[in-house]
C-alpha cells in the first residue's frame, strides 16, 4: 500500500501535452461535437475509443455502472445507442428506472464526454442478423446468456459456448433471446478537456423544451 500511495502522489494525471479546445466555435449542439470528438480519438488510434461508461440506478437506489461499445449515434435525435441483454442486471434496472448515463474518456487526448438522459428500448431478439449487428462471437455470447448470474467453473462455461456455438452454426438466423438496443436521449451533454496546468475547459449544453440546446461554460 505504500508503493502505492507514492506512485499516486508522483504521477500527477494530465501532466503531459494534450490538444486545445477553444469553446467559442463550438456547434450549437453537442451530438456534432461528440462526432468530432470521437473520430478525433479513433484516428489518433486511442484504444477501445468507442467504449462508453454506461451508469443506471439500482433497484436499491444505488448507482451501478459498466462499460459498453457505442454502436450508434443519430445526430438529429440526440440519441447515444448500446446494446444489451434485456434480461441482465442493467436491463432489469433500465426496466424499472429507463435514464442512465454515458460516460467518454479518451486519457491520451485528456478529454472526457458525461451525458444524461431517458431510454428507449427497442427489441432486437427477432431481427434480421444484419439488423441486430453481432458478430458471430458476439451473437454466440447471447444465446449463452445467464449474464451475471453464479458460474460453477470454466468447464460449465465452456460446454455452453459449444453449444450455443453449435446452434448458431446450424442456423445463424437463431433469434437471441433478450438482445436489445438502447438509446439515451440526451437532455444534458458536458464536455471537458483536461490541461496539464489544472486550467481545464467545461462546456455545457442543456436541452430546452422546444427541442433546441442551450450552451454555457462552467467552472473546470
Amino acid at each position: 500500500m505504500e508503493e502505492l500511495r507514492r506512485l499516486l502522489r508522483e504521477r500527477p494525471p494530465m501532466a503531459r501535452e494534450l490538444p486545445g479546445f477553444d469553446p467559442a466555435v463550438a456547434p450549437a449542439e453537442p451530438a456534432p461535437l461528440y462526432v468530432e470528438w470521437l473520430l478525433g480519438a479513433m484516428t489518433a488510434d486511442v484504444p477501445d475509443a468507442q467504449v462508453v461508461t454506461v451508469s443506471t440506478v439500482g433497484e436499491d437506489s444505488h448507482p451501478d455502472a459498466r462499460m459498453l461499445v457505442l454502436r450508434d449515434l443519430d445526430v438529429a435525435r440526440g440519441a447515444w445507442s448500446f446494446q444489451a441483454d434485456a434480461r441482465s442486471p442493467m436491463g432489469r434496472q433500465l426496466a424499472v428506472s429507463p435514464w442512465a448515463a454515458l460516460t467518454s474518456y479518451w486519457p491520451a487526448l485528456g478529454r472526457q464526454i458525461r451525458l444524461r438522459g431517458r431510454v428507449e428500448a427497442l427489441d432486437l431478439a427477432w431481427a434480421a442478423p444484419d439488423v441486430r449487428g453481432l458478430s458471430p462471437a458476439a451473437h454466440i455470447a447471447t444465446l449463452v446468456g445467464r449474464q451475471s448470474l453464479p458460474l460453477s467453473g470454466p468447464a460449465e462455461f465452456e460446454r455452453a459456448w459449444e453449444s450455443a456455438a453449435a446452434l448458431r452454426e446450424r442456423d445463424p438466423s437463431t433469434p437471441a433471446p433478450g438482445h436489445t438496443r438502447y438509446s439515451v436521449l440526451a437532455e444534458e451533454v458536458e464536455f471537458w478537456q483536461g490541461d496539464q496546468h489544472r486550467r481545464h475547459v467545461r462546456l455545457a449544453y442543456r436541452r430546452q423544451d422546444d427541442g433546441s440546446w442551450r450552451r454555457r461554460l462552467l467552472w473546470p
